[in-house]
């Protein structure tokens, strides 16, 4: 009895968190056998997902932008005819057609200045575009791990609903030979059915991760995945003052606000230039009537537009876009700041977790399983109540999964720092995520 049952109670609880999981032979009822890589998921996602796609369109739109405000204005063409004349005039003494050509020469440099905005702005879309990229990843990435978790948790419910099943068995058999009462059956039987209902909500949990995977990825939500691998615990210690250079530089919010401050002062410069008027050279050639002659005179000129006698316009809009420089300027203050503070929240969170994964596996579960020992050992003597066993058993059971609960947020935690960061962070594989060429 005695080997028994410490083949029954020791066998199942070990080696479920040891620097790295173990993989687990079974899968969730209703899946498939498939091994589903992080990789294979970050691919389709990154391939296939709509809204990154729509940022991507948006993108290669705004750059459409650039050479539209560079371009000049358009060559104007015109003519004039006579449509009819009342008096009787001589030949050759009035134009019966005049044809006009005008162009206007930006040598104020406004459609450069108007470029560099929309260049600042297409480079914002850009950023817009890698920031839907990042955010995509983690939520990928945290899915991921929410469903590999799930998994292993399943596992464990199914490793302890059969433990209790041959608890139960060995219960029944003390009782009937009188060396216990029937109470530590019922006990068995209750703990079991408590175990069942959990594992309809791990079943409910893995099928949320798996339509939220299907979904990033573009798919049908019942589109069926594999088995994600076992969950991997990789030590990290970043110090918060290299996060924040890393953010700083690699945020795509600030680079948004960054850009938003050039594009705000591009406009700024484009609306004091208002103030300089451009030239228009126009060309315009007459044609005589009832003359034998094609052109009978041709006339060059050159147009100003005069804006200083239109002074209260210019000037609201020289200050106008001076406090919208002055905002573009704030919000990049604001958001490097905000920027600052999540990273090192954020960074405490992984280290929270990171911290919980390694008491939970190199101190709290040894103690549960020792303690799982001496109440077995006590129970076999006749010392310690089934009950004992039970609360004993239940607690290295919750230990346990906490344990592995301790390891996916703390994956999680590192996926969402590494999006808040905005680039690779020290020590961990790329991400390997797609590239784009810039504007000029």
């Amino acid at each position: 009895m005695k080997i028994i049952l410490s083949m029954l109670l020791i066998g199942p609880l070990t080696g479920v968190v040891d620097g790295q999981l173990a993989s687990r032979a079974a899968v969730a009822e209703g899946g498939t056998n498939a091994v589903l890589a992080l990789g294979q998921i970050l691919s389709e996602v990154l391939s296939n997902n709509p809204s990154l796609q729509a940022a991507r369109a948006t993108w290669e739109a705004m750059q459409e932008r650039v050479p539209q405000a560079r371009a000049w204005d358009d060559l104007r063409l015109g003519v004039d005819v006579v449509a009819d004349r009342t008096v009787a005039v001589p030949p050759n003494s009035f134009t019966d057609q005049r044809y006009s050509a005008e162009q206007a020469i930006p040598l104020s440099g406004k459609n450069r200045l108007r470029g560099r905005a929309a260049n600042a702005e297409a480079l914002a879309a850009l950023a817009d575009w890698q920031r839907r990229q990042l955010d995509l990843v983690a939520q990928a990435r945290t899915a991921y791990y929410r469903l590999a978790n799930g998994y292993a948790q399943l596992d464990l419910n199914r490793q302890n609903i059969e433990l209790l099943k041959q608890f139960a068995a060995i219960s029944r058999d003390k009782y009937e030979v009188g060396r216990q009462n029937q109470a530590d059956v019922l006990t068995a039987e209750t703990e079991r059915a408590r175990l069942e209902e959990g594992r309809f909500d791990l079943l409910r949990q893995i099928s949320d991760e798996q339509s939220a995977l299907d979904v990033l990825m573009n798919r049908p939500a019942r589109a069926p995945l594999g088995r994600p691998v076992a969950l991997e615990f990789a030590p990290s210690h970043w110090a918060l003052d290299q996060l924040e250079h890393l953010a700083l530089n690699h945020r795509p919010e600030l680079r948004i606000a960054r850009l938003e401050v050039q594009a705000a002062l591009a406009r700024r410069d484009l609306a004091r230039r208002e103030w300089y008027p451009d030239p228009a050279l126009r060309l315009e050639a007459s044609q005589y009537n009832e003359t034998s002659h094609g052109i009978s005179e041709v006339m060059a000129g050159i147009v100003f537009n005069v804006p200083w006698l239109n002074h209260g316009k210019y000037t609201a809009d020289v200050r106008e876009n001076k406090k919208l420089v002055q905002s573009a300027q704030l919000q990049l203050e604001a958001a490097e700041a905000q920027t600052l503070g999540m990273v090192r929240d954020q960074l405490q969170a992984v280290e929270t977790f990171h911290h919980h994964y390694q008491l939970f596996r190199d101190q709290i579960l040894p103690l549960a399983r020792q303690t799982v020992e001496a109440r077995r050992a006590a129970y076999e003597a006749d010392q310690a109540s089934f009950l004992d066993l039970i609360l004993a058993q239940r607690t290295l059971r919750e230990t346990e999964s906490l344990a592995l609960q301790h390891l996916a947020d703390y994956l999680a935690a590192r996926a969402k720092l590494q999006a808040m960061v905005g680039t690779d962070l020290p020590g961990q594989p790329s991400a390997a995520l797609p590239t784009a060429k810039e504007t000029k």
